[in-house]
């Protein structure tokens, strides 16, 4: 036995120790015959959801998923397990119920707090049991239990012995049963599981025990993948490993397999009925299938061989499976201005994305139906979208071959813990989980980019999180690693550096990091534009972090943030988005579609219209960096506030107005603004800098307090935020040059009651933004901004954000000047040391 290096199997007994030629079409596979007549149908009925989907009512005892759970290795003989199981709650330390009926029904596999599920409440610990029949024409064979997934610790027990545990709620085990089975009859099977969910630091995604209303969703607990058998030969192939390479016309396939040493392996690749190539080599080791002038899959052209491998012992066939597989690569090409982009088959292609939660309000965690599965993934291609971000969730291996088929390359999250960061006994725990889910979904063609980490959630040390970015990248070079999504932002502790992917969030953005390096650069989330539909919202309401009135507004907005996201395509060199979301979640109403898949939201011919302006134009080419005029030389400025016991501009025509009761006292040189952190502020009437452009603000500051509030020293409006933010960083303790998302930080906390003098400087024409404290340059930061649009006041002692008004200085201000140019490093100097 080869494979033991996955944590895939995990039989904790000894087992002991052909089939005809497998449909090459892996995703039509034999249908599995009826629900076991041993379980009685009694007692059972479906709860009611908040809400219901299209395919509710489609889902009985007889049907649950009832579709073939494994499309990349297909055999004809199996039998579903799903239906009707007997449950009951359990209790810590209690003894299987063998021989003994559970008093309560539940509809596997569909998590027990849904409607589907008939119980419909969280328990911690549960029992399952059924019993089962193996058919007389399997009796020669092994015996295999298949558990697609239970969350989150399992133990089973065959015929009154246990025979596996499992921990992890996100991939699947399998088990030999053939040593424990009956000779003839009903064989009994109970699975015990326990899901404590956000009570420990098990990957969760955004499963919470009780839903917050927010961002994170009502838990599914127990069996919420289909449950499935089938009989195998003494020798069997696990897993087919498959990886296309393009520079060799071939495909890499190992198959993995159980049973002795020694044996070979033929792999045919098929283009319909005509074979197109053949392979023959040792098992369990890497084989080249040779493929001539490959078709090669993309989203445009979505190409799939079939494969058909067998195992062979002394010239005879042992075993055979059908899979399938894509020929394509993901990698990183220059565009013509010179920017690192994201590549699908050696060509720029522009990743826009939908964030795809994968959460149903009847099924929670699992789809109702096979179709209902399909259809989030239909509509991201109709709606124009190329990619899908699989957020912090992993689903059932369908969902990836319809990904496959349709042509939608994934970005394939790890399950986050909960965002507190993740102790020592667990952590071992989370990147075992992270190498088994790369294990089992790496042969799937759609999977472009791994994602181990989400905001910084679960993170618990900067250089470990490269580390482990760099186990992935070594685990699979074939594709890209995305070390943590949205590294500016959350919970996140920075960027390590490491991966392929630098990963920004804005909201409601779009995000404007540029490559650097040999990393691309992403927006991994933005938009989330709402939209009430009364009667299709989980709790009769919700939020979104920009709602809207109607649809039309709705789609207008819309419409104008993906021109942004070309916009930051061409301009910043962006070469992928994440827009949030393709449905509704419970609270969260910014998809295209409600919760229940019932209403569309949007125009979609306009937003069909305006993502496939952005893949056909996302490229760069023609584009170049602003050229800047030279602005205003002097120390001054454009705009000079002494604040010397007015707010009147001694330099320009723009006096301030005080408001909120805002005072003057002693000062850095003379008087200074004094404010009280409430309300007070001095307002200049005018958009004082182009933000299009470069700019500098400069001031001296004095802080009351220096604690986890925001506090801004200078800003100026935009629509929705201010275009930046010359302040102190609640969140970090630091001083900052701000835009939203992205901060320049001073290296150390400030001291309240001590003057600091702070310049903040955006130059445009080399794309940073750089703070200097003290008239030394302590931070710069990449940064590529998209405000041309910002005609609101420039405003000295507060900021907005998200629309309001915001972070008011407590504080004093002195010496404000705003320049049309970026400053040198000699200049701020010269104007610290002036004292003005």
């Amino acid at each position: 036995m080869s494979r033991s290096t996955s944590i895939r199997r995990v039989a904790a007994v000894a087992v002991a120790g052909l089939l005809a030629a497998t449909a090459l079409a892996a995703g039509s596979s034999t249908a599995a015959p009826p629900p076991d007549a041993a379980v009685p149908t009694a007692g059972w009925q479906a709860g009611t959801p908040p809400l219901s989907t299209p395919w509710t009512a489609q889902v009985s005892p007889s049907n649950a998923l009832p579709e073939y759970p494994r499309p990349q290795l297909t055999r004809p003989q199996w039998q579903n397990l799903n239906g009707l199981w007997e449950f009951a709650a359990a209790a810590t330390g209690e003894a299987p119920p063998i021989g003994k009926t559970l008093a309560e029904k539940v509809l596997v596999p569909y998590p027990i707090e849904s409607a589907l599920s008939g119980v419909q409440r969280h328990e911690d610990r549960m029992w399952y049991r059924r019993t089962f029949t193996v058919p007389d024409n399997w009796k020669q064979k092994r015996l295999l239990l298949h558990f697609g997934a239970v969350d989150y610790d399992a133990k089973v027990w065959v015929n009154g012995r246990q025979v596996a545990t499992h921990r992890g709620g996100y991939d699947g085990f399998d088990v030999d049963v053939t040593s424990v089975l009956h000779k003839s009859g009903p064989q009994e099977l109970i699975v015990w599981a326990e899901d404590l969910t956000d009570e420990t630091f098990q990957p969760i995604g955004k499963q919470r025990e009780v839903s917050d209303h927010g961002i994170f969703y009502q838990g599914s607990s127990g069996i919420w993948r289909t449950v499935w058998m089938e009989p195998v030969a003494t020798s069997s192939i696990d897993r087919l490993q498959l990886t296309p390479d393009l520079p060799t016309s071939s495909l890499r396939l190992t198959a993995d397999t159980s049973g002795p040493a020694g044996l070979s392996v033929e792999a045919t690749a098929y283009d319909g009925q005509r074979v197109v190539g053949t392979v023959r080599g040792k098992a369990d080791t890497e084989l080249r299938l040779p493929i001539r002038n490959p078709k090669l899959w993309s989203p445009d052209s979505p190409f799939l061989y079939d494969l058909k491998v067998k195992l062979i012992d002394r010239g005879k066939t042992v075993d055979q499976v059908g899979s399938y597989a894509g020929m394509r690569s993901v990698g990183k090409v220059k565009g013509a201005d010179g920017k690192l982009r994201m590549a699908l088959n050696g060509k720029i292609l522009f990743n826009l994305a939908t964030l795809d939660q994968g959460f149903w309000p009847d099924g929670l965690n699992t789809a109702p139906t096979d179709a209902a599965l399909k259809f989030d993934l239909e509509q991201d291609k109709a709606l124009g979208f190329n990619t899908v971000r699989k957020h912090i969730k992993v689903e059932p291996d369908r969902w990836y071959y319809h990904a496959d088929k349709l042509g939608l390359m994934v970005w394939q999250d790890m399950p986050a813990t909960k965002p507190d960061p993740i102790p020592a006994p667990w952590q071992a725990q989370f990147k075992a989980e992270l190498h088994e889910l790369v294990d089992e979904h790496k042969s799937f063609t759609s999977i472009t980019t791994w994602v181990p980490f989400n905001e910084g959630w679960g993170e618990w040390d900067l250089a470990e999180t490269g580390r482990i970015a760099d186990s992935v990248k070594q685990q699979d070079p074939s594709r890209l690693v995305n070390a943590h999504s949205g590294m500016n932002c959350c919970d996140s502790l920075g960027d390590s550096g490491r991966g392929d992917i630098i990963d920004h969030h804005a909201y409601l953005g779009p995000a404007t990091p540029s490559p650097a390096g040999d990393r691309v650069s992403v927006d991994g989330e933005h938009g989330g534009f709402g939209l009430k539909v009364p009667d299709h919202m989980w709790f009769g309401d919700g939020f979104a972090y920009e709602m809207t009135p109607d649809s039309a507004t709705l789609t207008r907005r819309y419409v104008e943030n993906q021109r942004d996201v070309l916009r930051s395509a061409n301009s910043c060199g962006i070469s992928g988005s994440v827009y949030t979301q393709i449905t509704d979640v419970e609270g969260e109403l910014n998809g295209f579609y409600t919760y229940d898949r019932q209403v569309p939201k949007m125009d979609f011919a306009q937003v069909r219209a305006v993502n496939e302006s952005i893949i056909r134009g996302a490229d760069g080419t023609g584009t170049s960096g602003p050229t800047p005029p030279p602005g205003t030389p002097g120390i001054d400025g454009i705009h000079f506030y002494p604040l010397d016991g007015t707010a009147e501009d001694a330099v320009g025509n723009n006096d301030g107005t005080l408001v909120g009761g805002a005072t003057f006292g002693p000062g850095k040189n003379g008087q200074a603004l004094v404010l009280n952190g409430s309300g007070q502020f001095v307002d200049t009437g005018a958009q004082l800098l182009d933000t299009a452009g470069s700019y500098s603000a400069s001031a001296w500051v004095k802080l009351n307090k220096a604690d986890g509030s925001f506090q801004t020293v200078v800003s100026q409006d935009g629509d929705r935020d201010s275009a930046f933010f010359l302040q102190y960083s609640g969140a970090d303790q630091r001083f900052a040059m701000s835009f939203t998302g992205l901060r320049a930080l001073s290296p150390t906390k400030p001291n309240p009651g001590q003057w600091y003098h702070l310049t903040g400087v955006r130059d445009a024409a080399k794309g940073e933004l750089k703070l200097y404290v003290d008239g030394e340059l302590v931070a710069t930061k990449a940064a590529c901004s998209l405000d041309s649009t910002s005609t609101g006041h420039t405003l000295i002692g507060r900021a907005k954000f998200g629309g309001n008004s915001v972070d008011y200085l407590d504080g004093s201000a002195d010496q404000v000047h705003l320049f049309d140019r970026a400053l040198t490093d000699t200049e701020v100097k010269d104007l610290y040391t002036s004292g003005r």
